[in-house]
């Protein structure tokens, strides 16, 4: 079974691509932060008030790092890949990075999320600190980088595809 792994900002795309993209390549579909809601018994923001945000990226380590190990197609949260076992994980599977403006994801999380607890009210100043902050590590194990700004889900994934078609035809 293949791994391909979804990383990127909120808002970049990667719970609405990795379901189509899933279907596409007839693999099992995986996000992390759903997961991690489902193991909890909780909601994330519920997580980062009650246990704070280092138990929750504990459980994010675990989670992202038992599912990377099963495979399929895994969206993972945007903080994940700053985590090093979840960075030196990345390094051995396909990674996509979804590439999105600050305005953009802004735009698709809406301006007040309180589903993400890291940009609270001020989503688009949160977005671009967050982005600043974690561009290199988005870039760094990305093997497909697709900017999904002036993409639908549909194209994303067409995108995806077909960059790993050229891939396949250069191994």
């Amino acid at each position: 079974m293949s791994v391909i792994v979804l990383i990127g900002a909120p808002g970049s795309g990667k719970s609405t691509v990795g379901p189509l993209l899933a279907e596409r390549l007839e693999e099992e579909f995986v996000d992390v932060d759903a997961l991690i809601e489902q193991v909890e018994g909780r909601d994330i923001p519920e997580i980062f008030l009650v246990e704070g945000e280092p138990y929750f990226r504990q459980v994010e380590r675990r989670e992202t790092l038992a599912a990377i190990e099963c495979g399929g197609v895994i969206s993972l949260g945007g903080g994940a890949p700053v985590d090093i076992e979840v960075g030196k994980a990345l390094d051995q599977v396909c990674v996509v990075w979804l590439d999105v403006s600050a305005r953009t994801a802004a735009d698709r999380v809406g301006l007040k999320d309180t589903g993400r607890p890291l940009l609270g009210s001020q989503v688009h100043s949160q977005l671009v600190r967050l982005m600043k902050d974690r561009r290199a590590v988005y870039e760094r194990p990305a093997t497909i980088r697709v900017s999904t700004d002036k993409l639908t889900p549909d194209q994303v994934v067409e995108a995806i595809m077909s960059e790993l078609a050229d891939l396949e035809g250069e191994s």
